[in-house]
């Protein structure tokens, strides 16, 4: 799965216990008309990932979606998702090529072209 959209945040990079266990939170925005923000963590290595990224940019993330169980102290069953990044695209470097081509139909055909000239390409 993918989360496509703007930086709004990037979190520091926390660590939690003696294991060194780290995560770093990014928040997204949609560019869609009902803009959302997404928050992914990253975890372990991959933290690092965003260390080139700015708040503004346009990115592409790959995402896998997490779910468990938990049941709290009186027995009640709950449950938590979470979104955890793999691998972020930096959208703008993609798109400075030039842009997109236009169709060919918005092309005009040319003019100069008579009968004497041919084709001497081998295929």
């Amino acid at each position: 799965m993918e989360v496509q959209g703007k930086i709004k945040m990037i979190g520091d990079t926390q660590t939690f216990g003696s294991n060194g266990f780290r995560k770093r939170e990014v928040v997204v925005t949609t560019e869609e008309q009902y803009p959302q923000h997404i928050m992914v963590e990253f975890v372990q290595d991959k933290c690092d990932l965003l260390n080139n990224f700015s708040v503004g940019q346009p990115v592409k993330i790959g995402v896998n979606l997490h779910g468990r169980e938990w049941v709290n102290p009186q027995g009640e069953t709950k449950y938590f998702n979470s979104i955890q990044g793999w691998r972020i695209e930096n959208l703008a470097a993609q798109s400075q090529g030039g842009g997109p081509v236009p169709p060919a139909d918005q092309f005009e055909p040319a003019k100069d072209l008579n009968d004497e000239d041919y084709d001497d390409l081998p295929f």
